[in-house]
């Protein structure tokens, strides 16, 4: 068996069970259920670097939570020894929970009781791992420089919600930092695609700015600098606000100075994720080029999109 068994959390409802879990959750652990339901599948270090300080404090919380049947997990195999973290994903516990707070059914919400099982024999757990990786050195980030901010983190489920068909993003992000802001769409590419399939998505994002007459830049998350080079190369011309970067822990990661925007200059430097926004001088980022910039606009423009989704502090 390439996973460990996974245990489906309770049976049916149990009204008494639902009841002590909730009068043990904390803020804290309501915000870990709500991203492990939007975001799927979480690694105890993903889950550390966002919510807690230290390891033992976080794998003793998790421990908690995972005997009020409101989280579980599995460890995937590995092929070449050693072990893999615990991932974590949603229990049956607190997908009731969540739906009692939001005043709707655990089916409404999308989940089900195999889904853990489902989310660990899938191919596309690794790529949704790392996704969630790129937010994960954001938040992180948020957490411990005062200036800093992932002002919202949508899921490609989230994504689909708000946009339909009109394009299928793996994420959308909205990241400040020392005072500039950049809102965008993350493709994460492990290299499993041909680079003509990539490109192909672009049409996509055509039509998305079209409709909605808001310019959002893409940004491709690249496995290594030939793959980079090569999709560079085939993107010859485009209206489209699009930079690329090879993926990277170093220098703050996603947020630090590893991003090339395409434009037709040749001597372009690599930028900071928040200098991307002045990466396309000759666009408007982020609204209707007819609507004023002002940050009283932009906070505006996000509370109409998402509805409200909390943004990230420190």
């Amino acid at each position: 068996m390439p996973v460990t068994r996974i245990p489906l959390g309770l049976p049916r409802f149990d009204a008494d069970a639902i009841a002590h879990a909730a009068a043990r959750l904390t803020p804290r652990d309501y915000q870990i259920l709500e991203h492990l339901l939007h975001h799927r599948v979480l690694t105890t270090h993903q889950l550390e670097k966002l919510f807690f300080t230290k390891p033992q404090p976080t794998r003793r919380r998790l421990g908690i939570l995972r005997k009020l049947h409101t989280i579980t997990r599995y460890r995937p195999w590995t092929p070449h020894g050693g072990s893999a973290p615990h991932h974590w994903v949603l229990g049956r516990a607190g997908a009731e929970l969540l739906a009692l707070r939001r005043h709707t059914t655990v089916k409404e919400l999308g989940y089900h009781p195999d889904l853990a099982m489902s989310i660990a024999v899938s191919a596309k757990s690794g790529h949704q791992l790392g996704v969630n990786d790129f937010f994960v050195h954001l938040g992180y980030l948020a957490r411990h420089k005062p200036d800093a901010q992932l002002r919202a983190w949508l899921s490609e489920k989230q994504c689909a919600k708000i946009w339909g068909d009109l394009a299928r993003p793996d994420a959308y992000g909205c990241w400040s930092e020392n005072n500039r802001q950049i809102d965008f769409f993350l493709e994460h590419d492990t290299g499993s695609m041909t680079l003509a399939k990539v490109t192909d998505k672009l049409a996509a994002y055509t039509d998305l700015a079209d409709t909605t007459h808001i310019t959002t830049p893409v940004l491709f998350w690249l496995p290594s600098r030939t793959r980079e080079t090569n999709l560079r190369n085939l993107i010859t011309t485009t209206d489209l606000p699009i930079a690329t970067a090879v993926q990277t822990d170093l220098d703050n990661g996603p947020a630090g100075p590893c991003w090339l925007p395409i434009t037709t200059h040749a001597d372009q430097t690599r930028m900071r994720l928040a200098e991307l926004c002045n990466g396309w001088p000759h666009l408007t980022l982020g609204r209707n080029p007819e609507q004023p910039a002002t940050a009283e606009d932009d906070n505006t423009l996000l509370n109409r999109v998402f509805g409200g989704e909390e943004g990230w502090s420190r």
